[in-house]
């Protein structure tokens, strides 16, 4: 009960800092896209569309887990308010697992209105609705709960602006496994070692990626939406759990 009435104030703080303001960003997105696509032919549109509004939807709800990721912890630490908190019968990973959950649901109805809006561009532009849209964008929500862990990991034991930055930079290299595993191969020694450790300890996007199988959800691979949850469900623990160590160990002066 504690996690959850944590992560409802957390729900709500999420609220007060503008994410909606994410929305209008999406939205402005899709005009402009909707703009172009208007001059387009016809068979062209339904794949532009589902690339445009994946991608949107991917990069403005990447951008909303990590700056509320990497705030919500770091806020009460720079106001003083985690003393208030831990004094309370609330325990530290309580507290964490709590910030975690009300960024889930931020981020469940963040992605699913940025999906119903994509949906309504379909019959606005007179194509049909594809039947398999929904994977890709609950795998993109899954991505995101990989983003919020690792932002929320970085902020226990970092400033905001370097949890950001490091956030940041954790979510594009995890969208660069593949060209990295290219790289690590050709390298030697350290820089193979580095790069290996890298490699397995960043997240792998790529695990998340069925964009290609928006218009063809007939072509998934047997077993390949269960690697992906499993994937993502230990990584999110992983992370978590060591977000919590750390947290537990950390003194607040």
């Amino acid at each position: 009960m504690k996690i959850l009435a944590i992560g409802l104030n957390a729900f709500r703080e999420a609220i007060r800092d503008q994410v909606l303001l994410n929305l209008l960003f999406f939205a402005l997105a899709l005009m402009v896209g909707a703009g172009v696509l208007s001059t387009l032919t016809v068979g062209e549109r339904t794949k532009i569309i589902v690339d445009l509004s994946l991608a949107a939807m991917n990069i403005v709800g990447a951008l909303m887990a990590i700056f509320l990721g990497t705030s919500l912890v770091s806020k009460e630490i720079d106001r003083r308010t985690i003393y208030n908190i831990l004094s309370k019968p609330v325990r530290r990973y309580e507290f964490l697992l709590g910030k975690f959950l009300g960024l889930a649901i931020t981020l469940w109805i963040n992605t699913a209105l940025m999906a119903l809006m994509s949906a309504a561009v379909f019959p606005l532009m007179g194509e049909p609705l594809p039947a398999g849209l929904w994977l890709p964008v609950g795998m993109i929500y899954l991505e995101l709960l990989v983003v919020v862990a690792g932002s929320i990991f970085f902020s226990t034991f970092t400033t905001a602006t370097l949890s950001v930055v490091f956030a940041v930079a954790a979510y594009v290299m995890g969208h660069l496994s593949g060209p990295l595993i290219q790289v690590v191969k050709a390298s030697t020694g350290a820089t193979h070692a580095l790069g290996l450790a890298l490699y397995y300890l960043l997240p792998n996007f790529d695990n998340f990626n069925y964009k290609p199988y928006a218009l063809r959800p007939q072509a998934v691979p047997d077993g390949m939406v269960a690697a992906s949850l499993t994937y993502g469900a230990l990584y999110i623990a992983f992370v978590l759990g060591l977000a919590i160590l750390i947290f537990q160990r950390r003194e607040f002066k």
